[in-house]
């Protein structure tokens, strides 16, 4: 990647003591260990639309799909206030070249989905999204976005963050393109990474760039960037990886010995079985790609899509 990726946060992730307590929400893993690879845009629309710090809490009331914004206590509607800030906000994010958004869960405003939204009786009447979020996943509706709850969950954050490098990755690789040729050797790099997700919607981005010649080059970017990023989104369980490491092991065939191509097998049936990390078989592969310089399989993304040091391989 040509600098570190940009990526929008709620700002008391971060650190900063701008909640409506006066207290922050500090994450350490998204501050200091993915931190290091990215560069975040923080947002705290609370604070930022001038409500200051400390404030009255405050809450969703009404219907969960178009829910107003009123303090707790007194009751006032700062619904308009918050809606008016997003906008300009939302103008300003445009020029910044996100890859994602995390958002601070449960949030009146940053929110991202489960939010609590009352009746205005003191009951429940729903769950939705925070103001500030429901707008921007409307604005930006394929860019990858989570909340720091969710990430808690090994799998989401692998998906979460594998979408956002690749999506810098695409970016960088077809940035200034005038032909075809960077996007089509971005896909054929990463059409394992995009098996794992999906082996059906792999071969249909091949087939959209097998007939890219009746459109223009414009069109065909912006359809292949969003049936990416959708493909993406769809988890990537054992049975897929495993099925994509049958699939190298068969370009090794006739490079590795009887007794290597054994430990392999017994290593991914293992993985599919939950009884190791992901970690393990690539590793291992990886390997025997290099010793053995098989060059489609080294160049595939899928061996390390994201850094070693964030061990989002490593769960079982």
């Amino acid at each position: 990647m040509t600098d570190k990726i940009r990526l929008g946060i709620s700002t008391c992730l971060l650190g900063e003591s701008v909640r409506y307590d006066g207290q922050h929400k500090l994450d350490r893993f998204l501050a200091d260990t993915l931190g290091q690879y990215v560069d975040y845009v923080p947002v705290c629309p609370e604070y930022e639309c001038g409500l200051g710090v400390p404030r009255e809490a405050m809450r969703l009331v009404g219907d969960p799909a178009a829910p107003r914004l009123m303090t707790q206590r007194t009751g006032k509607d700062l619904t308009d206030r918050m809606l008016a800030w997003t906008r300009r906000r939302i103008a300003e994010l445009e020029k910044e070249e996100l890859c994602g958004y995390i958002f601070k869960s449960k949030s009146p405003s940053s929110g991202m989905e489960r939010v609590k939204v009352y009746n205005g009786r003191g009951g429940l009447s729903g769950r939705g999204s925070g103001l500030f979020a429901r707008a921007f996943m409307d604005h930006f509706p394929l860019l990858p976005v989570e909340d720091e709850g969710r990430l808690h969950d090994p799998g989401l954050r692998e998906n979460f963050i594998e979408r956002i490098f690749t999506l810098k990755r695409y970016r960088d690789a077809t940035a200034g393109a005038r032909t075809l040729g960077p996007l089509m050797k971005f896909h054929e790099t990463h059409k394992l990474l995009i098996m794992a997700h999906s082996q059906t919607r792999m071969r249909e981005l091949g087939r959209m760039l097998a007939q890219a010649g009746k459109g223009g080059l414009a069109q065909v970017r912006a359809q292949y960037e969003e049936s990416l990023l959708q493909t993406l989104k769809l988890m990537a369980t054992p049975k897929k990886h495993a099925n994509v490491l049958e699939h190298m092991l068969g370009h090794l065939k006739h490079a590795l010995a009887h007794d290597e191509k054994q430990e392999m097998l017994q290593l991914v049936a293992a993985f599919r079985k939950e009884e190791i990390p992901l970690i393990v078989p690539v590793t291992l592969l990886a390997h025997h790609v290099r010793k053995h310089k098989i060059a489609y399989l080294q160049n595939q993304v899928y061996l390390a899509p994201h850094p070693l040091e964030l061990k989002l391989r490593n769960h079982a």
